[in-house]
């Protein structure tokens, strides 16, 4: 029974113990979740950090791998270049004295990724896995005139939802951000409403700007934005800005300079859904449920839309 007394996630995830939260979409999706695993490290859970990974994992060293494709990333591990966001926040973990180990997973089809997952699961005995979004892309069901960038969100999205036995709930934080992919927003606000029909919406809550959890996150992004100077996370960065108080064309990467910011304070509240209710919103998602290889997911979306009739762009009234 959910209550106002508390975000209906915080209510799915009480009796959890050990909490995976790991970053659907790839990048530096991961540390759009720390907020959410400082408050459940402070509620006296042990939480793992985890991340679908850009960088070619190829070629790290063979003791790196804890199982066919879950990689264990240290502040020492060797990778070529600088940009590599899983080791990037284990360094800042390391510096801020808390456990510093992040999972890392390459991009593949569905089946090698929910084996991935399961052996982390089985691995960390672990009680819950929450998929963390920065942006909301994860939400469009297919259908819309723009997806953002669905890849590796349904990947991990379908993954994930084949894994019984675990609470599954998924966060997006950062809404407005995916319009630079041709996300309209407000099909976002009609997705959500249909899935508040089926029970899937647990609803949303801001992150306090003046609370532990968003001070935290705030240096882990400047110290991000600081070691991938080249790259810094555009979703992120976004999201800082939000909760520090700045409004709309706040710039702070040459990234950006050819777009039109519209930083708010929705960019920095979490939406909760229940994981399988997500999933079971996707259109195409059975059609990548025996993929493989990466590529096999763009082409199932390419194909599932070709003949779809699609909603058209919707501005907001107001």
């Amino acid at each position: 029974m959910f209550s106002l007394s508390e975000p209906p996630l915080f209510t799915r995830l009480r009796t959890s113990q050990r909490v995976l939260i790991a970053g659907a979409g790839g990048g530096f999706d991961v540390y759009a979740g720390l907020p959410l695993a400082f408050a459940l490290r402070e509620a006296g859970k042990t939480v793992h950090l985890a991340n679908l990974s850009f960088v070619n994992l190829d070629q790290l060293a063979m003791e790196v791998w804890l199982a066919p494709a879950v990689a264990a990333i240290t502040p020492n591990v060797e990778v070529r270049g600088t940009y590599f966001p899983e080791r990037t926040l284990s360094r800042w973990l390391e510096s801020e004295a808390l456990p510093s180990t992040v999972y890392a997973f390459p991009r593949t089809g569905v089946r090698p990724l929910r084996a991935a997952y399961q052996s982390l699961a089985d691995q960390l005995d672990l009680d819950a896995i929450v998929l963390v979004d920065g942006g909301t892309d994860i939400l469009m069901r297919g259908d819309e005139v723009g997806l953002g960038t669905p890849e590796e969100d349904m990947t991990s999205l379908a993954a994930v939802a084949g894994i019984p036995d675990l609470q599954r709930l998924v966060v997006c934080v950062g809404f407005g951000i995916d319009t630079y992919h041709g996300v309209c927003h407000s099909h976002v606000l009609e997705n959500l409403a249909a899935l508040q029909r089926t029970g899937a919406y647990l609803g949303a809550f801001s992150i306090p700007p003046q609370s532990p959890e968003a001070t935290a996150y705030l240096r882990a992004v400047d110290h991000a934005q600081a070691a991938t100077p080249r790259r810094p996370s555009i979703v992120n960065g976004q999201i800082a800005a939000s909760l520090r108080g700045e409004f709309g064309n706040s710039q702070f990467t040459d990234r950006t300079a050819g777009s039109e910011l519209f930083v708010n304070p929705l960019m920095s509240m979490y939406f909760t859904l229940d994981l399988p209710g997500l999933a079971a919103s996707i259109g195409y998602l059975p059609l990548i449920e025996d993929t493989y290889w990466f590529a096999q997911i763009s082409y199932a979306i390419e194909q599932h839309r070709e003949h779809l009739d699609r909603r058209t762009w919707r501005a907001f009234p107001h």
